[in-house]
């Protein structure tokens, strides 16, 4: 890990932040790496789709019991973040996830992929044991 100043203040493209929660200052040089991460591909889809909505680009990213696997993802566009909310801005998007959902997907990361069988939001998640083969479930 570099060393970084207490004057050095991190790209939009690298933030994450706890809503409502703020590490004094002299902590921030010494934060963690995020713990959630939107790639530039999903903050593009995001972009436009939240434009063709008229909605502000916020994607909310949750996770419930169920699926084949035992959880599932759940995406949707938010209209604010909420107070305890971990939000991770890439490209003028913000990504936000509650604090249930971190415990679940800490480290990982949100992605854009398109391919022959279609295009979808993906999770990297590097907390999960054992996916479905759609990707949208996993255990831990």
């Amino acid at each position: 890990m570099a060393f970084r100043s207490p004057r050095h203040k991190l790209p939009e493209t690298e933030s994450a932040v706890l809503v409502g929660k703020s590490a004094p200052p002299y902590l921030q040089a010494m934060a963690d790496p995020p713990e959630i991460a939107l790639t530039p591909a999903a903050a593009a889809r995001v972009a436009a789709i939240a434009e063709r909505q008229g909605k502000p680009p916020i994607l909310r990213l949750a996770v419930d019991g169920g699926g084949c696997a035992g959880f599932t993802y759940r995406f949707g566009l938010a209209d604010e973040i909420e107070t305890g909310d971990l939000a991770a801005v890439q490209d003028g998007v913000t990504l936000v996830v509650d604090p249930m959902t971190l415990d679940l997907v800490r480290g990982g990361a949100v992605d854009y992929v398109e391919s022959l069988g279609g295009a979808a939001f993906q999770v990297t998640n590097p907390n999960a044991a054992s996916g479905c083969g759609c990707g949208s479930s996993f255990s831990i």
